[in-house]
């Protein structure tokens, strides 16, 4: 049992937020799939979010230097899945770098009609577009590793990485307790689904397991996009759009 969550931790941890995962992580962690750098490469880390920043210009999911924003101390978010409603409510007291990601993110459209492309007994993960100019635009647009100053309990929603300062997109929630593991390797949750968990998230499709994180299925969902997911794993379920609740 031990053993099966390290390999979900590997998993989250050893794919990244590249192109394409070339080192298989152990199953059942919420490893970034856009990794298209070994693990160890070096990255340049994003600068912390500032309100005061330059305005950049050009297609906001085509420009992620713009993600420079302060999120609210806390906001909703209403996924409509497949499956029907579900809501995340972030703490940025949590994790402030996260929440002020997320929050651009969702503001732009990036999480509508995306798929939970990996959901295993501990984790469902989203954050691959179906558009490949998108995520090429965003596949290195890292933002800096944060304290973990929540416990990566069930409900709880993260980012993935696959090393250090490597979250970009990719964003696991927790199905199950997995804070024994998670919380040492710098998996920072920066909130938590309040409303539709039991009856939404806990229900989408597992039928694919680790097979969209195995071979070339990773790069080839990020250079593809949608219609390549669709057609090679037609019972995942989808969130048709990801909106911040007024």
């Amino acid at each position: 049992m031990r053993g099966d969550r390290r390999a979900v931790l590997g998993l989250i941890m050893a794919c990244g937020l590249a192109l394409g995962c070339d080192s298989r992580p152990p199953a059942g962690q919420p490893a970034d799939a856009s990794a298209s750098a070994p693990a160890a490469a070096s990255v340049t880390a994003a600068p912390a979010a500032s309100s005061s920043a330059p305005v950049v210009e050009g297609p906001p999911l085509l420009t992620p230097k713009a993600a420079t924003g302060t999120a609210p101390d806390s906001y909703d978010v209403v996924l409509d899945t497949t499956k029907g409603k579900a809501t995340i409510r972030v703490t940025r007291a949590w994790a402030p770098r996260a929440a002020d990601r997320f929050h651009h993110l969702v503001k732009i459209g990036y999480y509508d009609d995306v798929p939970f492309y990996r959901v295993t007994l501990e984790v469902a993960q989203f954050g691959i577009h179906g558009d490949p100019k998108v995520n090429e635009a965003w596949r290195e647009a890292y933002f800096m590793d944060e304290m973990v100053k929540h416990p990566n309990e069930a409900r709880t929603v993260s980012f993935a990485r696959r090393g250090s300062d490597t979250r970009t997109t990719q964003i696991f929630i927790n199905l199950k307790d997995n804070s024994a593991d998670f919380d040492d390797q710098g998996f920072a949750p920066f909130g938590e689904v309040v409303e539709g968990f039991d009856e939404v998230i806990a229900k989408l499709s597992h039928e694919h397991g680790e097979r969209p994180q195995q071979g070339d299925a990773p790069k080839r969902m990020m250079a593809e996009g949608a219609p390549f997911i669709k057609k090679e794993f037609p019972k995942l379920d989808w969130i048709k759009s990801a909106k911040l609740k007024e």
